[in-house]
Order: C-alpha cells, then structure tokens, then sequence
C-alpha cells in the first residue's frame, strides 16, 4: 500500500492553542471528521486532569487498581464538559462503554436506560443523539467511525486479536447491515495507539495474521536492536540447544494501524476519508498512556463520538 494514499491528521495548533488558553485539556480531533457538524467527537491525551497516581495530574479515564474512582468521574466530567456534550440544562451525556475483551463482539446500542448492564465486546454503534460511545486505551488502537448521511456512529477497539478476529471490517459490516450505511458515506479517524517502532510481537502473533490476511506479510517488520537485553547479555538467555544458545536473530514489529486502515478500506471507504492522528503511545508517554511501555501500571485515554441533538 503506497505510503502517498494515507491521510494523516495533527490536531491544528488554532485548536491547540483555544485549548491552553481557556481549557487545562489537550483534545485530539480527526480532519476526517471536520465536515460533519452534527458530530461530537475526541480522543484523549494524559495531559491535564485531576489524578495524580501515575505522576503529576493526568487525565485517567479508566477505573484502574491505583487510582482513585472520584476522581475518574471527575477527569471524565471535564472532558465532556471541555467537548460541549451537554444537554440544555448542563447535564453531561451517558457514557456508553462495554467491557472490553478483545473480541469482534459489535453492540446496537439504543436508549442507555433501556441498556443491560454490562455489555461485553469492543465496538459500539448507534444512530440515538445526546449519548457518547467511548472506548478505553493504553497502546490498542481506537477507531471511529461517522456516516455522514444517516447520522450513524461508530466506536471499535483493537488490540492485536481484535485485529486478527477484524473487529474494525466487521463493525463497518454492522453498520451496512443494522442502518443501511454505504461505504462511501462513512468517515473514519484512527487514534493514538503503539505503534510499529515500539510493538514487538512474538512468531505466534505473526502466525495468528497470516492464518487469516494475505497481506499480512505487509504488516510486520523485522528489527535488529542493538541495545536489546539478550543482545547485551547474552549470557542470560542460555539454553540447551547447540551451539550453547538460541537465535539472537531480529525483533518482529507489528503495524496494528496499517491493518486497520486495511479492513477499513476492505470494507469500502476510501483512503482520503481516512484519518490517522500521530503519536506512539510508547514513545511518548508524557503525552500518552501506555500499558506495554509503563509496565501494565498506567491509566486509560478514552475515543469518544456521539451525534448532536437536532
């Protein structure tokens, strides 16, 4: 796939700046998303907020083991807040969020009081105004998706398995089937999320991908790094196989976002309608959270989209 046919998208330094200057949120949108006016949409960053478990006061959106429940509802009630998803009488919208199992598991989601509790899979869609989809990430890659015509929404969270099990193709596929969407009306934004210079896999994941893409082998890279530990001590990776040690041979790097751009076009958008905000969560984490690079003891940023009420 041609470098030259993806979109990517930073957020403007105009918003960037309105941000700083009256609100204490870095809020990421998607240019893809930018003629759509009924939408509401964001991803998170770390920055700003009120926790303070995970070093200065960062933005967690997730009920996570360290951190504080008051004050999740709280960072959330600011970001809702900084994205005008309130009702006339100030009132936030419902979040609407499923335990996420890294599954191809799509909800319908209608009216939030007529909702069970709790739903279980990683995507969400829906054509109800005044409610937000939402999805929680550490380095997964969250991906949006807007109709522009029917006034439907989407929200799916990949990890590796929820990419092998094509979470994002088959939740465009429920929203072809449940509202009629066509392809060439949908808009999609992929978020922040580790990306291929930080996510090494093992052969086994490799496996997983080429037992189901035929492009697979477009999605993995392999790295000789230097400062890797069993490049640097050896020793410490002994086995029992002659010559006295295994193969120290190059690390596998997966690109979870170009195989998400590939089920969104499978699926039938084209590749100008496709968003990509930049950032590796691992890279960076004084912007980002992220699980691998953090040692699993991190927060959670949060994907949301929703349609205005008319």
């Amino acid at each position: 796939m041609p470098a030259t046919s993806r979109r990517k998208t930073r957020p403007s330094l105009s918003h960037r700046s309105s941000v700083a200057a009256s609100k204490p949120l870095e809020i990421l949108r998607a240019g893809s998303f930018e003629e759509l006016p009924w939408l509401v949409h964001a991803f998170s960053t770390r920055q700003a907020g009120v926790s303070t478990c995970y070093g200065g006061r960062t933005l967690n959106l997730g009920l996570t083991p360290q951190d504080i429940k008051a004050k999740v509802e709280r960072n959330r009630a600011m970001l809702l807040n900084a994205l005008g998803a309130t009702n006339g009488k100030g009132r936030i919208w419902p979040l609407v969020q499923a335990k996420q199992i890294h599954s191809a598991i799509v909800h319908r989601v209608g009216q939030p009081e007529s909702e069970p509790e709790p739903m279980t899979g990683d995507g969400t869609i829906t054509s109800i105004p005044g409610l937000l989809l939402a999805i929680k990430t550490a380095d997964c890659v969250p991906v949006l998706v807007a109709d522009k015509k029917r006034r439907v929404v989407g929200a799916f969270h990949a990890g590796w398995r929820g990419t092998v099990a094509r979470i994002t193709e088959k939740g465009i596929g429920e929203m072809r089937r449940q509202f009629g969407s066509v392809p060439c009306d949908l808009r999609a934004a992929i978020g922040p999320c580790i990306r291929r210079c930080c996510y090494s896999v093992g052969p086994e994941v490799r496996a997983e991908f080429e037992s189901q893409f035929s492009y697979a082998d477009q999605l993995f890279e392999e790295v000789f790094d230097s400062n890797a530990i069993h490049v640097r001590y050896p020793l410490l990776f002994l086995n029992q196989r002659a010559p006295g040690h295994g193969d120290l041979g190059p690390e596998i790097h997966l690109d979870l976002v170009a195989a998400n751009q590939r089920q969104l076009e499978d699926a039938g958008l084209r590749a100008e309608h496709i968003s990509v905000i930049d950032g590796c969560t691992a890279c960076d984490t004084t912007r980002f959270f992220s699980h691998r690079a953090e040692f699993g003891k991190t927060g959670r940023m949060m994907a949301v989209i929703g349609i205005k009420p008319e």
